[in-house]
C-alpha cells in the first residue's frame, strides 16, 4: 500500500469516528460492540487496527455506513476500502 492510500484511509476512518462520536447512542454502541474504551480511542488513534475496527463497526450496520458516508462526503465503498487498506 502506498502512503497516499494509507493517508486517505486514515482520514476516512478519523472522519467516520468523529461522525460516530457525534451521537451518544452510536458512541455507546461502538464501545459496547468493539470493546474499545474511550481511553483506547484516545491513546490509539494512530493505530491502523483501531481505525479499521471503527470502520468495521460501520460496516456491521449498513444504515450507519450509508449515513456516515453521506455525512462525510465519501461513498460506502470508500469506507470499506479504507478498512481493508488499514488492515493491510
Amino acid at each position: 500500500m502506498d502512503a497516499s492510500s494509507e493517508d486517505f484511509a486514515t482520514v476516512y476512518a478519523l472522519s467516520a469516528l468523529a461522525w460516530i462520536l457525534a451521537e451518544d447512542s452510536r458512541a455507546q454502541r461502538l464501545i459496547a460492540l468493539t470493546g474499545l474504551t474511550p481511553d483506547d480511542l484516545r491513546l490509539r488513534l494512530s493505530n491502523p487496527a483501531v481505525l479499521a475496527a471503527v470502520l468495521g463497526f460501520l460496516e456491521a450496520h449498513e444504515p450507519d455506513l450509508i449515513a456516515c458516508a453521506a455525512a462525510t462526503g465519501v461513498t460506502p465503498a470508500d469506507l470499506v476500502a479504507a478498512r481493508r487498506s488499514l488492515e493491510g
